[in-house]
């Protein structure tokens, strides 16, 4: 590292919502400004106005704010520095790194065309060959629009990636690109290299898609006088067909996942292992350790694979790290939204509602699934599984139901070891299997065949509410048979 404080950024466009891998960006150079006590700052590119969505804008800041990607200083917006950008063009152009181009896109595409069939590689350099001032003239003359295009040197390009090594091309292979088109406005690598140089961003690691954008980046930066940054090409994150995940394919935005029930604690650990290494034995982690432990050396090369089977792996690992209270916190709005209970019966019974997130803790991959799991919990219409209803509620259900309901009220205390031994008495009295009591129990207090221990779980809805529904499906297993 060199002595200059480190300064790196995000910079998502408001073209779509944060998909994960902008996020996993943003968390590593999160991660590389805090362990190397540097600065984190955002920048909105909004300057392409046909795709750029405003409104979207607010539901990118919300997702940076879910992963608690705090960025440090003020958003800087492209949209606002436009006359910025139109300084820096005419400068190029007053310096002759860069010229006016009246050459066409149907010339670039013809040329193109005509090297494919000379089975040749495209040269942006035949093709953008400067034309005569006659020929300037006269399109000129016919009110033809020019954009701006950088003149790129003959030689060759050459950086140290941080993550690839080093890297070089042929400038020859290397497009004079557009720097502003024929209305004026700037171009994405025009503005970039503007203000990363403005903002002073030391590093800039991106994912390894911006190699291309990097060497012709760099012309710009030597045309300005510019002293370059460090880069670090971090490797694609893949969907499970290689394809790199993207908005256009439809692939999910982060904040899709916190709808799901995904911790932003489980997202942020997950995503910061896709294209990165601890080089230890260990994938769960706190923020504060993957701080500490982050070393822009253990960077990957190879792309990685996102998959949702693991994240859902590291979200049950999250999810148990969390206190009761905790994650009672994130349930309660949760089962309020599905209409199971109000926000007024859970806060005079949050004793109550930490005790169910115990019994259900175990079982849970998403914060989702407490709701989905323990509805029977606050709310009970008597419906049962259909399947296993018909394996388990039988006549003789009915009798076992009502001679352990009669048990159980007669308990003086209602705790799994009263439940256990009250059950297991009754089933060596009768002397037939406890699980001929368990099954059907567990179907008439819950209406589903399967869930956390039966004994946790009677605990846990309290013996009035257990030996009534008990008897409820006694009299609903005798009046199924008449």
């Amino acid at each position: 590292m060199n002595e200059t404080p480190v300064r790196v950024r995000i910079a998502p466009s408001p073209t779509g919502y944060l998909h994960v891998g902008t996020a996993r960006t943003a968390i590593a150079n999160y991660l590389f400004a805090r362990h190397y006590g540097g600065k984190f700052l955002l920048r909105i590119e909004d300057t392409d106005i046909e795709r750029s969505r405003p409104e979207l804008i607010e539901p990118i800041l919300d997702a940076l704010k879910w992963l608690k990607l705090d960025w440090d200083e003020d958003i800087l917006y492209q949209s606002k520095r436009i006359e910025t950008y139109k300084k820096y063009v005419q400068q190029l152009l007053d310096s002759g790194h860069a010229y006016r181009s009246y050459v066409t896109p149907e010339e670039l595409d013809a040329a193109r065309e005509k090297a494919r069939e000379e089975k040749r590689s495209f040269s942006f350099r035949e093709a953008l060959v400067p034309l005569s001032e006659e020929e300037i003239k006269m399109r000129k003359d016919t009110g033809m629009g020019y954009a701006v295009r950088l003149r790129i040197p003959e030689g060759e390009t050459v950086f140290d990636d941080i993550v690839s090594g080093r890297l070089e091309k042929k400038n020859e292979d290397i497009e004079e690109l557009i720097i502003a088109r024929s209305d004026g406005t700037p171009t994405y690598n025009l503005a970039v290299v503007v203000d990363d140089h403005e903002m002073g961003i030391t590093h800039i690691i991106r994912g390894n898609d911006h190699i291309t954008n990097t060497f012709k980046q760099i012309h710009i930066y030597q045309a300005l006088g510019w002293e370059l940054p460090e880069f670090g090409h971090v490797p694609l994150i893949l969907r499970p067909d290689k394809r790199k995940v993207s908005k256009r394919l439809g692939d999910k935005d982060v904040g899709q996942y916190q709808h799901e029930g995904i911790l932003p604690e489980t997202m942020f650990n997950f995503l910061c292992l896709l294209g990165w290494s601890p080089k230890t034995d260990r994938e769960i982690y706190t923020r504060e350790e993957l701080v500490e432990l982050f070393d822009k050396n253990y960077f990957n090369r190879a792309n990685a694979v996102f998959d949702d089977e693991k994240l859902l792996a590291f979200n049950h690992a999250h999810i148990q790290m969390k206190s009761d209270h905790e994650l009672a916190v994130l349930v309660a709005p949760l089962l309020v939204e599905a209409g199971l209970t109000t926000k007024y019966w859970l806060e005079t019974r949050w004793e109550y509602l930490r005790k169910v997130i115990t019994v259900l803790k175990e079982r849970a991959k998403r914060i989702s699934d407490f709701v989905e799991m323990g509805g029977y919990f606050f709310s009970f219409d008597y419906k049962y599984d259909d399947k296993a209803e018909k394996k388990q509620f039988t006549p003789e259900a009915a009798e076992l139901l009502t001679e352990l309901a009669g048990r159980f009220e007669k308990l003086d205390r209602f705790d799994k070891v009263a439940i256990e031994t009250a059950l297991t008495a009754l089933a060596g009295e009768k002397e037939i299997s406890k699980a001929r009591f368990i099954h059907p129990t567990r179907l008439a207090v819950s209406g589903v065949a399967a869930g956390p221990g039966l004994y946790d779980l009677l605990e846990t809805l309290t013996q009035p509410v257990a030996v009534e529904r008990m008897k409820k499906a006694a009299e609903y297993i005798r009046s199924r048979a008449q």
